[in-house]
């Protein structure tokens, strides 16, 4: 595959993580994207740090930034105070309103969500010119997914889906791109893929088993989308509470079968980590954004070198 980029989120000192980002980067990985959702460290600083060992993949450097938007979810969003309403809407209003932001403009805008009254960002010192950072909109469900073709430079699709999924997204992506007067392919496509990577692939499959248990029984708008049997999903809510327990998990996970698991994740040995990530590509991914769920990895880059290590 010709393109391919990391995913890195809080499971790693951010250390470790610049190492992986020099690593990447001289296999040939296009980027880095670190999250910043639910209660972990926020991205501005490892992409800082990740952007100072680099010199080409993206994040927080002259010229290299992308910016994800999304919607979240509940019940996490509820926990924490966040009603979530009306989200297309919401998505639009942010869209807009950072372009406009980012654009260097002195932003007034009266929407339901977002309310600016005369706004600019605030250089006191330095280039005050309009900075280009492409907004992709991070969607799974379709209504969403076509908002994403219509106003975002490109969309983050979503993970723990299988690729069948992929086909009905980029319907949509093209349904919305052609009310903007564009095609799908100027819309740029990364998605997000767990990637359990091990010699032992029972290892590789028990590992990715454990994440693809909370997230059935845990996240409506994932189990919705997955692909996965309904029966299944129904079974695993019934063992699983928000936050689970460590012996709900282990319950959930015995429900999960080898199948499923490698559905909608990239698991096993090196050569069926590929192939299942260029399923993904095949129906319509064009970058796949890898998340490592094993402690080697400078393994799993390597594996998915595009250049020589």
């Amino acid at each position: 595959m010709e393109r391919v980029a990391l995913y890195l989120q809080d499971k790693h000192p951010i250390r470790d993580g610049m190492r992986y980002a020099r690593l990447a980067e001289e296999a040939g990985f296009e980027a880095v994207w670190q999250a910043e959702s639910r209660l972990v460290r926020e991205a501005t600083v490892p992409m800082a740090a990740y952007a100072a060992v680099t010199e080409r993949i993206d994040d927080l450097a002259p010229g290299r930034v992308r910016l994800g938007l999304g919607a979240w979810w509940d019940p996490l969003a509820a926990k924490v105070g966040i009603h979530r309403r009306r989200t297309l809407t919401c998505m639009r209003e942010t869209v807009e309103a950072t372009r406009r932001l980012l654009a260097m403009e002195r932003v007034t805008y009266e929407g339901e969500f977002v309310h600016l009254d005369d706004v600019e960002i605030d250089i006191v010192h330095g280039d005050r010119s309009a900075k280009h950072v492409p907004i992709y909109v991070g969607a799974t469900a379709m209504k969403m997914m076509e908002l994403a073709g219509e106003i975002g430079d490109g969309v983050l699709l979503n993970y723990l889906v299988g690729p069948a999924y992929n086909v009905e997204a980029m319907e949509h992506l093209a349904a919305g791109a052609a009310r903007a007067g564009r095609t799908l392919d100027e819309i740029d496509r990364p998605q997000l893929v767990v990637c359990s990577l091990d010699r032992d692939r029972s290892v590789a499959l028990d590992r990715a088993r454990e994440l693809v248990a909370q997230y059935l029984g845990q996240q409506p708008h994932i189990m919705k989308a997955s692909g996965v049997d309904e029966s299944l999903l129904e079974e695993i809510g019934r063992v699983l509470t928000w936050p689970a327990t460590p012996e709900q998990i282990e319950r959930a996970m015995t429900l999960v079968p080898d199948d499923v698991v490698q559905l909608i994740t990239a698991s096993g040995t090196a050569d069926e980590c590929r192939a299942k990530v260029q399923e993904y590509v095949d129906a319509g991914c064009t970058c796949p954004v890898l998340y490592p769920l094993g402690d080697d990895v400078p393994v799993m880059i390597d594996a998915f070198a595009t250049v020589s290590v």
